[in-house]
């Protein structure tokens, strides 16, 4: 059984940026799995951020695109998601998700705030 633990989310200005890490864990996570990063605002639906597949070809929604990379390391079994000129816009709780699967992380919270 794989699992996926997200970690890097905090509090950060305007402007600023982080790394979000999502480590995976589990036998099966060695054959590699397509990836994704999902965000929910309060009171919003859980919407795709970023994917990521096997041959790490990427895809991002419009939101964020030029702002966020989505990147994989195979032999630490964790993608990233760097995330660049904040806005509060971007204040949510991250979660990683094996695509097509149940397998989702916990969720790492972010807060744009001055």
């Amino acid at each position: 059984q794989v699992q996926l633990v997200e970690s890097g989310g905090g509090l950060v200005q305007p402007g600023g940026s982080l790394r979000l890490s999502c480590a995976a864990s589990g036998s099966r996570f060695s054959y590699g799995y397509d990836m994704e990063w999902y965000r929910q605002a309060p009171g919003k639906q859980r919407d795709l951020v970023a994917g990521i597949n096997t041959r790490s070809i990427t895809n991002y929604a419009d939101s964020v695109k030029g702002r966020f990379t989505i990147s994989r390391d195979n032999a630490k079994n964790t993608v990233y998601l760097q995330m660049e000129s904040l806005t509060p816009e971007d204040t949510a709780v991250y979660y990683c998700r094996l695509t097509n699967t149940n397998v989702w992380g916990k969720g790492t919270p972010v807060t744009v705030s001055s």
